[in-house]
């Protein structure tokens, strides 16, 4: 059953407080049918965030939970790779910092991210990921989800007219200080030792069909978010900021405070995301997979 009512479904789920699901009495470890693999694909692909609350830590299990959403992709830097299991991701304070420090209200914090959709910036971004929790942090560490596809449902229709067939630019940004939409106004403190590829700019429309649903989505992420693609300054500034107040609504997000074995599964087309961060000395250890994306979704600007 699915939402207390019938239903050929072979899981359980309730919805989660604002949207997505969560998937109930689900032991990942001890095996998934075939069956039961595609109801979770097309719980996924519906609800766009999962949740599978208190399944586990072990690699093994998550990597189990992942394969059936799809092909993984192996982080491009190979030192945020897990050692012996090079399709996981560790992500850690854990042993040293791995990442950039910034600096909010004077308070350094480590693993903040604002709103983002993953390799906004590249022409095939990722399908979607699952975080596992594995060491929560004491203090922080919440992350969050908004689905673009409700939130450009509710857009009104001189806005769904006004940004039919406009591009995005986006770049990437390795630096939060160099946001322009958005800027939570971190000081960086540090440096990072993470090296990344050149990313070229890249033009994506603001408005996209899902390639698996074919539902209406949005190409929206402020962090890596340049302008709007023919606007000038006053006109491109005007129309982001009149989306980033449509779009970054309570109703369309899902926070999560984090218990160890938790799960979480999001589709990246579809959903922003974003990391509250944590202090400095708060540990914090995270196991992420990444789902391979096959969608062409932009094209390199010259």
């Amino acid at each position: 059953m699915q939402n207390g009512k019938d239903s050929d479904m072979t899981i359980r789920t309730k919805p989660l407080p604002t949207i997505g699901q969560e998937v109930l009495d689900l032991d990942p470890g001890a095996g998934i049918d075939d069956v039961t693999a595609r109801d979770l694909v097309d719980l996924w692909r519906d609800a766009g965030v999962v949740l599978f609350r208190g399944v586990g830590t072990s690699p093994e299990t998550l990597l189990k939970l992942s394969r059936c959403f799809g092909e993984l992709d192996p982080h491009p830097i190979e030192s945020f790779r897990m050692p012996d299991y090079p399709e996981l991701i560790l992500l850690t304070n854990k042993g040293g910092l791995r990442g950039p420090v910034y600096a909010f209200d004077g308070v350094p914090t480590y693993g903040r991210i604002p709103w983002h959709t993953d390799l906004a910036f590249s022409e095939t971004p990722n399908a979607g990921a699952l975080l596992n929790m594995v060491e929560k942090a004491s203090i922080g560490g919440q992350t969050a989800w908004l689905d673009t596809e409700k939130a450009y449902e509710a857009l009104d229709s001189d806005l769904k007219q006004r940004i039919e067939g406009l591009e995005a630019r986006f770049e990437f940004c390795a630096d939060l200080a160099k946001m322009k939409y958005c800027n939570p106004n971190g000081v960086r403190v540090g440096e990072s030792s993470a090296k990344f590829p050149d990313y070229q700019p890249l033009a994506r429309p603001l408005v996209w069909k899902h390639p698996d649903t074919g539902r209406t989505i949005m190409n929206f992420c402020p962090l890596n978010l340049q302008g709007i693609v023919g606007l000038d300054d006053a006109e491109n500034d005007a129309l982001i900021q009149r989306l980033i107040d449509a779009v970054i609504q309570p109703q369309f997000i899902y926070e999560h405070a984090w218990e160890e074995g938790d799960i979480i599964l999001w589709d990246n087309y579809r959903m922003m995301h974003s990391a509250m961060g944590h202090p400095v000395d708060v540990v914090r250890v995270v196991h992420r997979t990444t789902l391979r994306g096959t969608a062409k979704a932009g094209r390199v600007l010259a």
